[in-house]
């Protein structure tokens, strides 16, 4: 039985992959310049203005990575899936943020990710944070740090190997086919619970700085070695974040599990009947 090609709803051209590398790249360096600069830098001595400085840089490199996507292979029927699953997703964040770190939203962000793919993925989870922002009043600094974790937590989805085409579980399905979706789905809550706490922790890295002399054991210690700073974000981590990134992780994986196959065959039938690799025509008037 042939398989199903995957389906990607933005195909990544050399631009896009090329901006998107770049603002990867960059935004490696504003997560982990507390352990790449050199004590003497100018980084270092303005530990506090740093995180600032990165953060109005991400937002420019975010947009062109945007606005080089949509150029190149975001069509109108790709536009409207986006425009559904990020309000979607704005709309489960605030579900329980609250409470011990319980996010629905990061379940979706996989599940898209999976089926629509890394280009499409990126756009989605940029755009869903920056849209949860806004509704909840969440914009400061953070931001642009929190969309582009988010735009690599569902593109890695987009990533992950097997055809995102086939469907999950269907009538009448092999027991080979049932196995195989069995298996995707503990992949996909396996890599939810692993991104769930990649998530955490990048984000640990943009506030971290800020900690200042608060706490003189877990902060960022301006001028001191690799080794002493790991060990203290270590410590921060564990100390602040830990409890809520299990429970953001336990989360992501028991709505996976649960919800995945309801939503990874609507997401798919969804996305053959948008048919995004057909070009859209308009018929002009009739004579």
């Amino acid at each position: 039985m042939s398989r199903p090609a995957r389906v990607h709803a933005v195909r990544l051209g050399p631009r896009s992959l090329a901006a998107l590398a770049l603002t990867s790249a960059v935004g490696v360096v504003a997560f982990c310049w507390p352990f790449l600069a050199p004590p003497d830098s100018q980084l270092t001595a303005h530990a506090q203005d740093a995180p600032w400085l990165f953060a109005g840089l991400l937002v420019l490199l975010v947009a062109v990575v945007a606005a080089t996507i949509s150029e190149s292979a975001l069509g109108p029927k790709a536009v409207a899936m986006l425009g559904v699953l990020a309000a979607t997703g704005a709309a489960l964040r605030p579900i329980g943020a609250g409470t011990a770190g319980i996010e629905p939203m990061f379940f979706l962000m996989v599940l898209s990710g999976r089926v629509l793919g890394p280009g499409f993925g990126f756009v989605l989870g940029s755009v869903t944070m920056f849209a949860s922002a806004l509704l909840t009043g969440g914009v400061g600094p953070w931001l642009p740090f929190q969309m582009l974790s988010m735009g690599w937590f569902t593109m890695g989805a987009g990533l992950l190997p097997g055809p995102a085409g086939v469907p999950l579980v269907r009538a009448g399905a092999s027991r080979w086919e049932r196995l195989r979706g069995r298996g995707e789905l503990l992949m996909l809550a396996g890599y939810g619970f692993l991104a769930a706490f990649a998530y955490g922790t990048v984000m640990n890295l943009a506030g971290w700085p800020f900690l200042g002399g608060a706490a003189s054991n877990i902060s960022f210690a301006a001028g001191a070695p690799v080794t002493t700073n790991l060990a203290r974000f270590v410590a921060y981590c564990v100390a602040t974040s830990l409890g809520w990134d299990l429970g953001r992780a336990l989360c992501t994986v028991v709505l996976t599990l649960a919800l995945g196959p309801a939503v990874l065959r609507a997401l798919r039938r969804a996305t053959r009947r948008a048919a995004f690799e057909t070009a859209v025509t308009f018929d002009g008037p009739a004579r």
